[in-house]
């Protein structure tokens, strides 16, 4: 008997998008600690400034979400969201409109506990329609709630759960590239297509003081000249590695129509290297662009190009920026020739100048030109990913 026919697997298939990206940042403070100083990581024996991957990731997913129409909250008020939609918009008594958002919750008959009657234990991230969705299951079932309000029955379940449950399972794009973790309701955790890491300096640097003062402005007297008020902020500046990665697979997973997935990709590659994080912006007006971004489409796994910068980056009389690059480039080039030429499908960059080397790939023209190239080596075999 003939042994049956296994289809090759095909090494060359992609799997995984993945952005690089250098970018200076002048004197800011994008993303402070519990004491409002600059976050460090101690990297390659010295303190380089640190931006959390929430903190950058935070912006892109509010871009893309805007981007794609699709917008999803993260909260844990959805008791009073519902009642206030009942109450404001639906003309409910309002102790009605609060029993039936306690009843949301209660209804579930999980640990999704509340705190107080008002507030759920656990953060939840839904779809910007979930609220209206969970206040026409309450509308439904009115006359059961009225029954029950202001009886011990108005603490036990009265709505039905696996309603609750189809909507709290509910997700969209944004759902779907950055995922979510809920394990009180069963199937409600979506592992997100999206990986970011924290960002870091090139370089070493230290926290850098400003003092700085405010002045009363109203009657103010003579002897009574000088600020009313006196602080000191703290900021760095530097050359940022920012690196993030895309799992074609986990994406298609989660979104199984390809234009739709495609559309999410692009949002989120776009909108991850156009992003910033805005604290102390009207202080210092950060707005920078990256002077290099690297895109590899890969079907073995994903590389990050930290280790470029574990021996820290020293300032010549470029300055850190053009040192940054050619340490990245250089590194690529060991990079790739350690795990050779299969599993890299496409690689390309787009940067402020020449990178004068093959490792990064082909020079693209602009951010939009790099994109474009990427996703089309990452959606060109039979839509790009398969799981």
């Amino acid at each position: 008997m003939t042994a049956p026919h296994t289809p090759a697997i095909d090494t060359r298939s992609p799997r995984y998008l993945d952005v690089h990206i250098l970018q200076t940042l002048p004197f800011s403070n994008v993303n402070r600690d519990d004491l409002g100083s600059p976050k460090t990581v101690t990297f390659g024996g010295t303190t380089r400034t640190r931006v959390s991957s929430q903190a950058w990731k935070r912006p892109t997913r509010l871009a893309v979400e805007a981007r794609i129409g699709q917008k999803a909250r993260r909260t844990r008020r959805v008791p009073l969201q519902v009642a206030k939609i009942l109450a404001e918009n639906r003309g409910w008594p309002e102790d009605l409109a609060e029993l039936a958002g306690v009843q949301i919750i209660k209804s579930t008959e999980t640990k999704l506990d509340l705190e107080d009657n008002d507030t759920t234990a656990s953060l939840l991230f839904l779809p910007d329609e979930a609220a209206g969705a969970l206040a026409d299951i309450a509308e439904k079932h009115r006359d059961k709630l009225e029954k029950v309000l202001g009886s011990k029955n108005a603490t036990k379940p009265q709505l039905p759960k696996e309603a609750i449950h189809d909507i709290l399972r509910s997700r969209n794009g944004s759902i779907a590239l950055f995922g979510r973790m809920l394990a009180e309701i069963p199937g409600a955790g979506v592992d997100g297509a999206v990986q970011v890491a924290h960002a870091f300096t090139t370089h070493s640097t230290s926290v850098q003081a400003d003092f700085f003062t405010a002045v009363d402005e109203v009657d103010t007297w003579a002897s009574d000249a000088g600020s009313a008020h006196m602080n000191t902020g703290e900021y760095s500046s530097g050359v940022f590695y920012r690196y993030a990665t895309l799992d074609l697979h986990d994406l298609t997973r989660n979104v199984p129509d390809q234009e739709m997935a495609h559309e999410l990709a692009a949002a989120f590659l776009t909108e991850f290297i156009q992003s910033l994080p805005s604290a102390k912006k009207n202080s210092t007006a950060p707005h920078s662009i990256p002077d290099l971004v690297h895109v590899a489409v890969r079907s073995d796994r994903p590389v990050s190009l930290a280790a470029a910068f574990e021996q820290p980056v020293q300032a010549g009389r470029t300055g850190w920026a053009q040192a940054s690059r050619t340490a990245l480039t250089t590194y690529a080039a060991k990079v790739n020739t350690l795990l050779g030429d299969t599993g890299r499908v496409h690689s390309a960059y787009a940067g402020v100048d020449d990178a004068g080397s093959q490792a990064l790939g082909g020079r693209a023209e602009s951010f939009p030109a790099l994109v474009v190239a990427g996703l089309a080596a990452a959606f060109a075999r039979s839509g790009g990913a398969q799981a």
